[in-house]
């Protein structure tokens, strides 16, 4: 019987902010940066699990302290039997009543939950020789519902309901599998949009995204209004008429604001509004929708949890919703989140604007095409070009498109080599390669 011998946490901090790749209204000078883990056992195959939480810099190590927090839940503990019931396994981290009290369900210690699950789930998929994709993907009905946990959803969404959701979606499965290895996923990129670049600079990624043949791009808004007007005019000019251009305010404005902020910006005919105030204000997303109409309203990267996704779907304030594979309580909460969008008719689009979040979040994608919706249709997952080089197993785009990813596990994997190059010694400390 294997059981888990090791898990070990790293604090990594890439220097973005020095070419301000990722700046934005709200965040101007981002270090993109990973709270790590690695779970190790005493198994003969001796595969580790590799995962994550993503962060932007200051307050990495209290989120490596939290995932630090989960150690004596796991050492000891024997490996087939957590990896073969993910759903007891979700449960025993996460209705730890001692830790719920600093969420519960939400923040830091939701978040590492979500790591350590990621991470267990990277060496499940290894040990069965699948990438987590399609891992998920030939599990059944049965099983998937089996990962979930219906509390303070069932109002919204039932085990029966999300049941029936996954049977429709048995028949054609294979041919799915078939069609993502042969033509991907459909992408979008941020690439052209950070708030940093030069005008020159903004052009050219315009232009280059639209060689590539990317379905979409995104221009950070939300610092000045004359500013977006300048910059959105400038975006137009570089693509095709009515090429998709959507918005990103990352929580920018106040309800009002938001309205007409977005009103005035219409006339550059946008895809979407993403996070335009807080993510947890519900009601506020809602009147927003209602008052950009038809302009839609994208949110989710910063959406704590399951419950604040089935409410901004009950109230009608989601129109694209945008899963955080690092956000919510790991791959088995993603999973209720992508059952809920299937229950409303709702398009997810993910976030993937950070360091390994296009690594991780293309399997739930793939996974919601092949078991869920069956559908790829106004589906883009974000892609950003940064960062991807630090990776065992990088995304690969081909024609605007993810490739869908065949080696085995998560692709969260670091090389250990850029682990000890950023790995995190303190502001006055040098980062060595």
């Amino acid at each position: 019987m294997p059981v888990i011998t090791e898990l070990e946490t790293f604090d990594i901090r890439f220097p973005t902010s020095l070419s301000l790749d990722g700046s934005d209204a709200m965040n101007p000078d981002p270090d993109y940066s990973a709270a790590y883990v690695v779970i190790r056992s005493d198994a003969t195959d001796g595969l580790e699990g590799h995962a994550f939480v993503f962060t932007i810099g200051r307050g990495n190590d209290v989120q490596v302290a939290a995932i630090e927090a989960l150690r004596d839940h796991l050492l000891g503990e024997d490996l087939d039997a957590l990896l073969a019931d993910m759903g007891a396994t979700s449960r025993l981290l996460g209705y730890d009543s001692q830790l719920r009290w600093l969420g519960p369900e939400k923040g830091v210690m939701h978040m590492a939950i979500g790591a350590v699950l990621n991470a267990l789930w990277d060496l499940r998929a290894k040990r069965a020789g699948e990438p987590l994709w399609l891992h998920l993907s030939r599990l059944s009905p049965v099983e998937i519902v089996d990962l979930l946990d219906f509390r303070y959803l069932s109002d919204a969404l039932t085990r029966d309901e999300a049941l029936a959701i996954l049977e429709a979606a048995v028949p054609g499965r294979q041919e799915r599998i078939a069609a993502l290895l042969d033509g991907g996923y459909p992408a979008y990129t941020t690439s052209p949009g950070w708030l940093g670049y030069s005008d020159e600079k903004l052009a050219r990624l315009c232009r280059e995204a639209v060689a590539d043949g990317f379905r979409q791009i995104k221009l950070k808004v939300g610092a000045d209004l004359d500013e977006d007007r300048r910059r959105l005019a400038i975006a137009r000019a570089n693509v095709p008429a009515g090429f998709p251009i959507a918005i990103d305010a990352n929580q920018r404005w106040d309800v009002e604001a938001a309205i007409g902020w977005v009103t005035a910006l219409a006339e550059f005919d946008l895809a979407w509004i993403e996070e335009p105030t807080s993510p947890d204000d519900i009601l506020g997303h809602a009147a927003i929708a209602r008052g950009v109409s038809p302009v839609r309203v994208a949110t989710g990267e910063h959406v704590q949890n399951r419950i604040v996704f089935k409410q901004l779907l009950q109230a009608g304030g989601m129109d694209v919703m945008q899963i955080d594979a690092a956000r919510v309580g790991g791959v088995n909460e993603n999973i209720a989140n992508l059952l809920l969008a299937a229950k409303f008719g709702i398009p997810v689009c993910p976030h993937a604007g950070g360091v390994g979040l296009c690594e991780a979040v293309q399997h739930l994608s793939m996974f919601d095409f092949v078991a869920v919706t069956g559908t790829r249709e106004g589906r883009m997952i974000e892609y950003v070009d940064h960062l991807h080089e630090h990776f065992a197993t990088p995304v690969e785009i081909r024609d605007g498109r993810y490739v869908a990813p065949t080696a085995p596990g998560a692709g969260t994997e670091m090389h250990r080599e850029s682990i000890a190059a950023y790995r995190w010694r303190g502001a006055h400390a040098a980062v060595d390669a």
